[in-house]
């Protein structure tokens, strides 16, 4: 072997590393890709406490809803009839104890046990009326927040047990878009940070802003969970394609 070629034998290597290192030296601020996918701002699956037949439904699929707007009701007769027995009750421990507390105040003939017994009453009468319309409000499923039918389980006339799934709500005026990156680059990384995030299906990229970065990593994995808000007022965007965001 000649000398030359010797030479060029025993440096190829170095001169290889070289050709890599000038490379990265030349683009130090290539993008880093994160593939992930997207989520709603809020997504919630609504139930109800007690069991129960659905009576009513006010809403369908694809309505939106405002916050507190009732979705469905369920059969609610007996639970009506025991809240206006508990308030004609209470109405009736209230007069009791106004007219007590007028003829202890006025005269002699009432003692003031009699008059402590009659706030007593009262008192009861007012919690067990609270407790009636408790239970008459939990046979209807309401609205936690503002936003979007995506899904109704059970409608009119199914029975349903306490806790089953019965509506899906969600909230698609903001978006998420959830990755993981590497546990070494996420140092890299700071909350508010702007990032650009393409998305299945969209013609143009949308700007994002880290909102969320795991405190840990899996070890597993080695990865760390990342989360991106980016606003979608006119809907756009649906929820759950996957989508690429990039790190400058």
């Amino acid at each position: 072997m000649s000398a030359s070629r010797l030479i060029q034998y025993l440096f190829a290597p170095m001169l290889l590393l070289c050709g890599v290192c000038l490379q990265a030296a030349d683009n130090p601020g290539a993008a880093k890709v994160v593939n992930g996918l997207t989520e709603p701002f809020l997504d919630v699956t609504l139930s109800s406490p007690v069991s129960g037949i659905i009576r009513t439904e006010l809403f369908k699929e694809g309505d939106a809803v405002n916050k507190a707007d009732t979705i469905l009701e369920l059969d609610k007769k007996l639970e009506e009839f025991e809240a206006a027995r508990r308030k004609e009750i209470m109405d009736h421990n209230k007069q009791d104890m106004e007219s007590t507390a007028v003829l202890f105040k006025t005269s002699k003939a009432v003692s003031r046990d009699e008059m402590e017994k009659r706030e007593m009453e009262y008192q009861v009468a007012t919690a067990d009326y609270g407790v009636a319309n408790e239970q008459l409000a939990r046979r209807q499923i309401n609205a936690p927040f503002s936003g979007t039918i995506s899904e109704i389980y059970l409608h009119s006339g199914a029975a349903c047990e306490p806790y089953q799934p019965l509506v899906r709500v969600v909230d698609t005026k903001s978006c998420y878009f959830v990755g993981h990156v590497e546990g070494t680059a996420v140092a890299h990384l700071k909350l508010g940070q702007e990032v650009r995030v393409d998305v299945e299906g969209t013609a143009e990229p949308v700007t994002a802003h880290i909102c969320f970065i795991s405190p840990v990593v899996d070890p597993a994995s080695g990865l760390a969970r990342v989360k991106a808000l980016f606003d979608n007022p006119d809907g756009k965007i649906r929820p759950g394609v996957a989508a690429k965001m990039h790190l400058e």
